[in-house]
């Protein structure tokens, strides 16, 4: 629910609620809706995703200590974020590939991406995103364990939704004048984008020390892939649709999560 916005700088409730209220289906009620409030909002982005990424490892965690097989568990860690969601992450990611496989101007492919209905570049990115996360997920908890698993899952839904704080720096522009992404695009700044990266990279890689020295480098570099492979797919949308959309946030997640899953079943 929007409420009338005040012009008070934001503490740090205000920036929970915001990120709690538009990146989960959370009863958690957003008491402003300015650019002000989007900038801490999307501050506490990967906080937001930190509680989705523990429901969704805690639920392949119960599966397996209830005798179900890593399979099983997978599925379940993957289904979680969908639904703490309402799969708004991919539903943007399907959008988003009608849209770059439409090789319309940019006008037509936004025209595309704002329709109700997926088509077959939607589709067929789906299928195969969805399955790549479910098979990482089925590796790592099947070769590594429940814990391991179980950091892996977290940590992919961590990063993911740092991607979308990175997503809102400035200099990266809306592509339409409203929606959620004219509300958050070039809210935060340089030095509070790499703020949070730096805090979210260092969590990353104290949960993998409880792992091992070698297993900390190999998160906190999971993590860097995911960013790369986000920030590469942020670039592309930039310039073949003008700026960012909501559903260019929501491919943006997914894609770093996709990313960090498959990175830490390397090595």
């Amino acid at each position: 629910m929007r409420a009338v916005s005040s012009f008070k700088t934001p503490g740090p409730a205000t920036g929970i609620r915001f990120a709690f209220g538009t990146l989960t289906v959370l009863p958690v009620q957003v008491t402003r809706w300015d650019r002000d409030a989007a900038r801490a909002g999307m501050l506490c982005a990967p906080l937001a995703g930190l509680v989705v990424g523990l429901c969704a490892a805690a639920a392949g965690g119960a599966l397996l200590l209830l005798g179900a097989g890593p399979l099983l568990a997978a599925l379940a860690s993957a289904a979680v974020p969908a639904v703490l969601t309402r799969g708004l992450h991919l539903d943007g990611l399907a959008d988003t590939a009608d849209g770059l496989g439409s090789g319309k101007p940019a006008e037509d492919a936004l025209r595309i991406m704002k329709q109700s209905d997926i088509g077959p570049f939607g589709v067929i990115t789906l299928v195969f995103v969805l399955l790549t996360q479910v098979a990482a997920a089925y590796e790592l908890y099947g070769s590594g364990g429940w814990a391991r698993g179980a950091v892996a899952v977290a940590l992919a839904a961590v990063v993911a939704r740092l991607a979308l704080t990175l997503a809102s720096r400035t200099g990266v522009p809306a592509a339409r004048p409203d929606g959620l992404g004219a509300t958050v695009a070039s809210t935060v700044s340089p030095a509070a984008a790499a703020t949070a990266t730096l805090l979210t990279l260092a969590a990353c890689a104290g949960a993998g020390a409880l792992f091992g020295p070698y297993a900390a480098a190999r998160h906190a570099l999971a993590a860097v892939a995911a960013l790369v492979a986000a920030h590469l797919l942020l670039r592309h949308c930039v310039r073949r649709f003008g700026g960012v959309t909501g559903d260019v946030f929501g491919a943006v997640a997914e894609t770093a999560a996709t990313t960090a899953l498959v990175a830490l079943t390397l090595g």
